[in-house]
């Protein structure tokens, strides 16, 4: 009987988190917008699946605030305004200055980055973020989004520090969040995402920090322009 409860209990946590992630790339990809409301039941019915795992799945989405929850009226997808934006890019280039600064004083990654073993790895990092630069050159917003948030997370797991990537992916998700709303409505994105994901990796395999450091300054310098040009209309 454990091994029965067991498997069901895998189940339903697989089918949670397919869920979670089908309905994060509906906000993503601005299919839905943000206030959009909607109730545990009529997600269920979409899907075809039981309360449960949905209503999870929602509470999950909600903790990584991309869902506000209201107890008598369900979900809403939650808006973030400018100064939100402005504040994750804050906090996201904090986090990223700190694992410089961990480089610069000899953190573990270091040897990480140079060791054999994850040469594999260190080339993965590297190959999400040259189908993220082609997604950006073709203006493919989905694809991009979808790279870019591997890209980081992988390149953040390099560090061995689960709980770093798992709070600097939060990050990501958000301002990719705030920023499709802007960013759709845009006709063509061609020439206006940031691209320069293998010039990091390249950086810091070399060891230079200070190249790193510029990269990051300068994509986070470019998401926040470009955001307040399209807010401001």
């Amino acid at each position: 009987m454990s091994g029965s409860t067991g498997n069901g209990a895998v189940t339903r946590s697989t089918l949670r988190q397919q869920i979670a992630d089908a309905l994060r790339d509906e906000v993503l990809g601005g299919r839905l917008g943000p206030g959009r409301e909607f109730t545990v039941k009529e997600i269920a019915e979409q899907y075809g699946v039981s309360a449960t795992p949905v209503r999870e799945a929602l509470v999950d989405l909600a903790a990584q605030g991309l869902l506000e929850a209201d107890q008598h009226r369900g979900f809403r997808v939650h808006e973030y305004s400018l100064g939100d934006y402005r504040g994750i890019v804050e906090a996201r280039s904090l986090v990223t200055e700190g694992m410089l600064l961990a480089l610069e004083g000899g953190h573990r990654s270091y040897e990480r980055l140079a060791d054999p073993r994850l040469a594999g790895a260190v080339a993965g990092v590297r190959r999400r973020g040259d189908e993220a630069r082609r997604a950006a050159a073709a203006g493919d917003l989905a694809v991009l989004i979808g790279y870019d948030l591997r890209f980081w997370r992988e390149l953040s797991g390099l560090f061995g520090n689960p709980y770093l990537g798992d709070f600097l992916h939060r990050l990501r998700v958000q301002s990719w969040v705030c920023a499709v709303q802007h960013l759709r409505r845009l006709a063509d994105l061609r020439g206006h995402l940031w691209s320069g994901h293998t010039e990091l990796v390249d950086a810091l395999v070399r060891r230079d920090t200070a190249a790193a450091r510029t990269i990051v300054a300068g994509h986070n310098a470019h998401s926040l322009a470009l955001i307040e040009r399209l807010a401001a209309g």
